[in-house]
């Protein structure tokens, strides 16, 4: 399955506050009780991370290291997580630990039979310090497989506080201020949104964040799931919900077209850039990564963020995404796996990538103040805060032939949709015939 998300920005940015994935509960330290328990033993890590994501992940393997005397080793699997696995597996050559992208990687390791159920040790620090739902997204049927390390929020619009003024206009918390807002925004001379349509994956950041709030937690789940056909007319009202943005040339940089020609980082570039051509930017907190280390601006000063509002009288929307630790049960050190992860579920692990910056963990016992900004601070404490309603990204748990295709599926549909949003019935219909196929498969 594709890690789009990553790959995307890994390219393009430094990823500090690259897609992020889960964050890990706090709970007995179990890492051999103290102690270098684990001398003389290594454990092989896995997982999708580059740059600046793998070399702050390489400070919690150090502080493992410090901890338990056991070493690590990271080996970054590039997108393609499930192939690289398997063909190790297949070798021989299995890695002890894997930080699986998506739920349905998560769910296809489980089938195919890869995974250890994970320790009481651990699943107690989860039961106390996380949020229930990220153990139902970690589990397979009864079995928990997966420990949530590093989350994104995807439910963050990132605006220009200079854009904001210049307009006299406040954060807004309903949609239809939203897109009031951005009328004022425009009359002052820029466009509101700049939307980034080439990269299908950000539309259906769009959809899921309003579905969400408009249709609620239990249709989201039943249309996740496929078990609500995408004809459902909460669908159909979602999609005119988002027309109402994607039809107003005043409120889209460069209109329908310019936002079909803007990928994701060129999106941001065009908030936070040095010719900004417009006031707010929809993406997760992964977008503070790229206004910060591509255009120099100051998180909370220069870019902020106002929590993705309401839609119609719902409740505002908590879009997750994350990354969760696995065991494999051909790697050849598997009671030290355990340990590591059994340590990734305490506070003290969680924060030390928070310092280093660009992490969210969704556990409750990590300390607000480990984290490095006021932003990063913000967006983990709403979070932590939306516990059981947060809700993980809907493509990421679809098969990837409907939700993760470029040029196929739910992303070219949405596409279409951008380019011509005057049939939402339509849009639902064809959608719906594409999601059939995929499930099926």
């Amino acid at each position: 399955m594709m890690r789009r998300r990553t790959t995307l920005l890994a390219s393009c940015t430094a990823l500090a506050l690259a897609l992020g994935a889960t964050a890990c509960g706090g709970g007995p330290v179990a890492a051999g009780g103290g102690g270098k328990s684990l001398s003389g033993q290594t454990i092989t890590v896995a997982g999708v991370w580059s740059g600046s994501e793998q070399k702050n992940f390489q400070k919690v393997l150090d502080a493992f290291t410090a901890k338990t005397g056991a070493k690590t080793q990271f080996v970054s699997t590039g997108d393609n997580v499930s192939t690289v696995v398997g063909s190790k597996i297949e070798g021989g050559n299995a890695p002890d630990v894997v930080m699986v992208p998506q739920v349905g990687v998560l769910q296809q390791f489980a089938k195919e039979g890869w995974l250890k159920p994970l320790s009481k040790t651990i699943e107690q620090s989860v039961d106390t310090n996380y949020a229930s739902v990220w153990k139902k997204y970690g589990s397979v049927g009864d079995t928990f497989y997966g420990l949530y390390f590093k989350a994104a929020h995807k439910s963050t619009v990132w605006y220009s506080p200079d854009a904001f003024d210049q307009a006299g206009v406040k954060p807004p918390t309903t949609y239809d201020a939203m897109l009031k807002a951005g009328h004022t925004v425009s009359d002052s001379g820029l466009a509101a949104f700049s939307v980034a349509g080439q990269d299908g994956w950000t539309l259906t950041d769009w959809f899921e964040n309003i579905y969400l709030s408009q249709a609620g937690p239990e249709k989201y789940d039943a249309l996740a799931a496929h078990r609500l056909k995408w004809t459902d007319p909460t669908v159909v009202k979602a999609l005119t919900t988002l027309g109402k943005l994607f039809k107003d040339k005043q409120l889209m940089a460069g209109g329908q077209k310019g936002a079909l020609n803007t990928d994701f980082p060129g999106s941001v570039e065009k908030v936070f850039g040095p010719k900004p051509e417009a006031g707010m930017v929809y993406e997760g907190d992964f977008v503070a990564g790229v206004a910060k280390d591509q255009f120099g601006k100051k998180i909370g000063k220069d870019a902020n963020f106002f929590p993705f509002p309401a839609v119609d009288g719902g409740k505002a929307p908590v879009v997750s995404g994350g990354d969760a630790a696995v065991v494999l049960k051909d790697g050849k050190n598997q009671k030290a796996a355990m340990t590591f992860l059994e340590y990734l579920a305490t506070p003290e692990a969680a924060a030390v990538w928070a310092g280093a910056g660009g992490f969210l963990s969704p556990n409750k016992k990590l300390d607000l103040a480990s984290y490095s900004d006021d932003i990063a601070r913000e967006t983990a404490k709403s979070l932590v805060a939306a516990g059981d309603s947060v809700r993980f990204d809907m493509s990421d748990q679809a098969p990837a032939a409907f939700g993760g295709t470029k040029g196929a599926g739910e992303w070219k549909i949405l596409q279409d949709f951008l380019r011509d949003p005057s049939d939402p019935k339509a849009t639902a219909a064809e959608l719906e015939k594409a999601a059939a196929k995929a499930y099926q498969g």
